[in-house]
C-alpha cells in the first residue's frame, strides 16, 4: 500500500462500510478486496479495534428532555402530543 492517496481511499472506504454507508455492491467489492490483501484486512482490523476502543471508554452523558425540547422550541418542531413543554 506504498501510494498515500490509495490508502486514503481505502481508509474512507473502510470508514463507510463500519458506518453501513456503502451499496451492496461496494461492499462485496470491498470485503473482496480486504479478503485478496492482508494489508488491507490490517486496516479493517485496527479501524475495528479503534471504534471498540472509544465505545469502551467514552462515556456518553443523557441529554435531558428539557434540553431537547428546548432546542426543538428554537427551530419550531412541534412537542409530540403525549409532553408539554
Amino acid at each position: 500500500m506504498g501510494n498515500t492517496n490509495n490508502y486514503q481511499q481505502l481508509v474512507q472506504k473502510v470508514t463507510m462500510y463500519l458506518d453501513n454507508e456503502l451499496t451492496k455492491e461496494a461492499e462485496m467489492e470491498l470485503l473482496k478486496e480486504i479478503r485478496r490483501n492482508p494489508a488491507y484486512k490490517e486496516v479493517l482490523s485496527k479501524e475495528q479495534s479503534f471504534r471498540e476502543f472509544l465505545k469502551s471508554k467514552i462515556h456518553r452523558r443523557k441529554v435531558s428532555p428539557a434540553l431537547i425540547q428546548s432546542i426543538k422550541d428554537k427551530i419550531n418542531v412541534p412537542a409530540p402530543p403525549n409532553q408539554q413543554p
